[in-house]
C-alpha cells in the first residue's frame, strides 16, 4: 500500500472515531497533532486503534496510540510494520 493510501485510509479511520472533526481532519497535514488539532479523545483513540489493527493487519506490539503525537507519526508506524 502507498504512502498516500494509508494517510486516506487513515483519514477516514479518524473520521468515523470523531464525526464533528471530520472538516479538520479531511484537511489535516501529517504534523497535525492527533489530540489537540484533531480532537482526538481517549475513546477515539482506543476505537481507532482497534480500526487500524483490523484495517492493517498489524498488531500495535510494545507501543500504543498514546505513543503517537501526529498523524505523520502513525503513518510512518503504519510504513514501517505493514509488511512485516
Amino acid at each position: 500500500m502507498k504512502r498516500e493510501e494509508i494517510i486516506e485510509k487513515l483519514k477516514e479511520i479518524l473520521v468515523q472515531a470523531d464525526e464533528r472533526m471530520s472538516d479538520a481532519i479531511r484537511n489535516c497535514e501529517l504534523d497535525s497533532d492527533l489530540r489537540t488539532d484533531l480532537g482526538l479523545t481517549s475513546v477515539g483513540m482506543l476505537y481507532t486503534v482497534i480500526v487500524i489493527e483490523e484495517t492493517f493487519g498489524i498488531r500495535f506490539e510494545n507501543v500504543g496510540m498514546n505513543d503517537f503525537a501526529t498523524l505523520g507519526d502513525v503513518v510512518n508506524y503504519l510504513e514501517a510494520h505493514m509488511n512485516q
